[in-house]
């Protein structure tokens, strides 16, 4: 039997659709299935929100971890595992499936220049030109970032390495009649500052030098109170950050977000919402308080101009789906 023809669709990149659009673009995040999961969820999560045109879906990638697990004699044995592994492959199914723009993240941290080098070659030929370069967070257990023996330390270093291969320039000097790829790279920005840098000036001049190496687009790190993010596109502006600015928002699903979102993304939550939060006694009360929230914020940003809103799902569609209905 013939194998099948491989068709190549063509999409938009992300900075075109953000250029012609005539409106702000929905956009949203997923992780990809926990090792031995089935890619149907993924399938299924994104079915309840392409009636809702989506311009581009996003996708996680996640460096290896490290973990101790008993051995029969009682001792402790190290394992490397990776819990979500398949990023650029589900993006590619995915690409093919819905004939979407699809942007998988590209890290530092766990990988080799040459290893990146390999992975954007692969997307290169699975013809998926979207990524959104990240650094990504320091190893579990660690409160430092430490990068791979001849890897990237810093996000503005790895958007540099795609530039040079959207210029036909390889790790390898020897390599001859070289084809240039053509990676739109997007990157992140931080509303309320990302906590390792010491204020917010410094993270703003890194911001800089990640847009000055060649990034398209910033799209933010979660916020709760719209205020920050205004004020964080006027600063941009102000020291010369020119390209679009996506905001990132994630809904509010349970009660124990109002301790866990806070710890983790090192955000704050208005009093207000703190406040409505507090009044709930489950999880269903405090994820209509989430949705109703973000349809204020979704629709305030609306009206401000904003280019595109950034949906943080976790695998959650249906309070996705309710808020873009009633903002956009």
């Amino acid at each position: 039997m013939a194998c099948p023809e491989f068709i190549r669709v063509s999409v938009m990149s992300v900075i075109d659709k953000i250029r012609t659009a005539k409106s702000p673009l929905f956009t949203f995040e997923l992780l990809p299935p926990l090792k031995g999961h089935s890619i149907e969820r993924v399938y299924s999560t994104i079915d309840r929100l392409m009636e809702f045109s989506p311009a581009y879906i996003n996708f996680t990638s996640h460096r290896n971890e490290t973990v101790y697990r008993e051995r029969p004699d009682g001792l402790l044995e190290k394992k490397v595992v990776r819990k979500r592994p398949g990023t650029f492959a589900l993006a590619a199914a995915v690409k093919y499936k819905y004939n979407i723009t699809v942007v998988p993240h590209v890290l530092c941290g766990g990988f080799t220049k040459e290893e990146t080098e390999n992975v954007l070659i692969e997307m290169n030929f699975l013809g998926i030109d979207d990524v959104l370069a990240l650094r990504g967070d320091p190893p579990r257990g660690s409160r430092s970032f430490i990068p791979e023996k001849d890897g990237h330390s810093y996000t503005s270093e790895l958007v540099g390495q795609i530039v040079d291969m959207n210029n036909g320039k390889y790790l390898e000097d020897s390599l001859q009649d070289t084809a240039p790829t053509s990676f739109c790279i997007g990157v992140a920005g931080y509303p309320e500052k990302n906590f390792e840098a010491p204020n917010r000036q410094v993270d703003l001049e890194n911001l800089k030098i990640k847009v000055d190496a060649g990034a398209s687009y910033i799209v933010t790190q979660m916020f709760f109170d719209n205020r920050k993010f205004f004020r964080f596109r006027d600063e941009c502006r102000s020291i010369g950050i020119d390209v679009p600015v996506i905001a990132g928002i994630k809904p509010i699903s349970a009660l124990n977000d109002i301790n866990l979102l806070p710890q983790t993304f090192h955000i704050d939550m208005p009093n207000d919402l703190v406040v409505a939060l507090r009044k709930c006694t489950n999880d269903n009360e405090a994820r209509e308080v989430g949705i109703e929230w973000a349809v204020q914020q979704s629709k305030e940003l609306i009206a401000e101009g904003v280019p595109g809103i950034h949906y943080y799902t976790l695998g959650r569609s249906d309070n996705v789906a309710r808020i873009v209905k009633a903002a956009f």
